[in-house]
């Protein structure tokens, strides 16, 4: 038989497409044509895959050979295609069963020895694959790769070192070993808010943070704890889920950004203050995704804000309503998955110690209306809580207890995003318009509350709606089935801290 169909994947982005590797053996001068859209990683299959073959004692046709990556609109990138490769040309070439290749799928970069080493994104094109209605064919990876993959339930995952064990699987021989993670028992180390020495009024506005998913702003002096919250905020949410553990790991996955010992921890990204727009939403000649993205179910903490470009920032304003990005290219526009949880901390003023209780500010009104006006008015707007850290006096330093701990307030904040999935099936911060209407009912105290705050305080219909999902979560943690007007009250002390707002 001179031709050979092998299946294999190709990401794009978050996408894993189906692709055909075809592989003809003509009458003809010894070539290898490679056509199909190969970017370099893949063209330079032919050299690897020469290599590998010879080298575990298999015989290279000496013939015209022309591979072809199907479809031939969509780019393939990566060593990922040389397993498949060198399946095809054993196939085609009589040296194995061209009839076995059919149920299976196979991804995998080879050595020159044959040996497969670990790719990129093995454990996204198996959760690709799950999303399909089509799961009855099994993958082979390599085992670097196979254990992450076989995370997504539902999809057979096999495991082998080389090339010369997959095809004594296809010969009928000796079968490959299906994979299965291997999760470290040790219990993991985990943060306690109770370590925070006071600031009550911020960790209650974390907690409500928690609840309902709201982006957050801390702003105070230096030394008072807003790292040191931000650090400890993953204690406070709830477990991940299966499918959200799944659809995390995936987007790391992407950047090999991956451990699968941290399996259901929800990621915590604090990028550099110098991090470019394209570090932050992700891009790339080939894209890969961004800080935000890689924070996907998770935290990201955007220390020092002010002292982001102010472009870099503008870039968060449509990822907070979205819940994604696209990337767009020439050629191509990726879609990547970005529903994290925005935690900032910033100084109050350019030395840092406005409103400090001991020291006193250096800074003129100027130069602090500039410093607070690196934030834009439409990204404030979409910080739900905007909240003072304080400085401690020293009495309070060093004499109060120990707060609540952390497990305490989680199992609060469980139980109340409990009866918001229940009644919305999303959390509060993730509410339309038209759902804010349905599900933010408010009592009458509460409603004329609300009308007096928005007229005191000029607010745009989007903190009036960020103001009443913040009050839906403050009733969610006190069982409440409607909003009253101390929730809102509450609500409205969390908009209050900086001058543009």
């Amino acid at each position: 038989m001179n031709l050979a169909i092998v299946k294999s994947r190709a990401l794009t982005g978050m996408q894993a497409s189906a692709v055909a590797v075809e592989v003809h053996l003509a009458n003809g001068l010894p070539s290898i044509t490679l056509v199909g859209l190969p970017e370099t990683e893949v063209k330079e299959a032919r050299e690897r895959v020469r290599a590998a073959l010879i080298n575990s004692g298999f015989e290279f046709p000496m013939r015209r050979i022309t591979i072809n990556l199907a479809p031939a609109d969509l780019p393939k990138e990566s060593g990922s295609f040389d397993l498949p490769i060198a399946l095809g040309v054993l196939a085609a070439s009589g040296q194995i069963p061209a009839e076995s290749l059919a149920s299976y799928e196979f991804a995998g970069e080879l050595s020159l020895t044959g040996q497969l080493r670990r790719i990129r994104g093995a454990l996204a094109m198996a959760y690709a694959v799950s999303k399909t209605e089509n799961q009855s064919a099994a993958f082979v990876l390599p085992s670097a790769s196979a254990d992450e993959a076989a995370l997504v339930s539902g999809v057979a995952v096999y495991a082998a070192d080389n090339l010369l064990e997959v095809c004594s699987m296809l010969c009928g021989s000796t079968p490959l070993p299906l994979a299965h993670p291997t999760i470290s028992s040790r219990s993991k180390q985990t943060l306690n808010i109770a370590d925070v020495k006071g600031q009550g009024t911020a960790k209650r506005a974390l907690e409500v943070a928690a609840t309902g998913g709201h982006a957050t702003l801390l702003v105070g002096p230096p030394g008072t704890g807003k790292s040191m919250l931000a650090q400890h905020f993953c204690s406070l949410l709830p477990p991940m889920t299966e499918e959200e553990a799944l659809e995390s790991a995936a987007v790391l996955n992407l950047s090999n950004r991956f451990d699968i010992q941290a399996w259901k921890t929800r990621p915590f990204r604090s990028p550099h203050h110098t991090a470019s727009a394209v570090a932050l939403v992700g891009g790339g000649s080939y894209p890969r995704p961004g800080e935000i993205s890689l924070a996907h179910k998770g935290v990201l903490f955007l220390d020092e804000l002010p002292e982001f470009d102010r472009k870099v920032l503008e870039v968060l304003r449509e990822p907070l309503e979205s819940g994604k990005v696209t990337v767009s290219r020439a050629a191509r526009q990726i879609d990547f998955p970005a529903q994290f949880q925005l935690i900032a901390a910033m100084n109050p003023c350019p030395c840092g110690y406005l409103g400090h209780k001991v020291r006193n500010c250096r800074c003129t009104p100027d130069q602090i209306a500039r410093y607070q006006g690196r934030i834009s008015g439409p990204l404030l707007d979409r910080i739900d809580i905007q909240i003072e850290v304080a400085a401690l006096s020293e009495e309070e330093l060093l004499s109060l207890p120990q707060g609540e701990s952390s497990s305490a307030i989680a199992e609060r904040v469980t139980q109340a995003r409990k009866r918001a999935l229940q009644r919305q099936n999303k959390p509060n911060a993730l509410l339309d318009p038209g759902e804010i209407m349905t599900y933010c009912q408010m009592q009458a105290a509460a409603e004329t509350l609300l009308k007096n705050a928005m007229a005191k305080f000029a607010w745009s219909a989007r903190a009036t709606h960020r103001v009443l999902k913040l009050s839906r979560s403050v009733a969610d943690l006190a069982n409440s089935e409607k909003i009253t007007a101390s929730h809102i009250a509450e609500c409205i002390q969390y908009r209050r801290v900086l001058i543009q707002n």
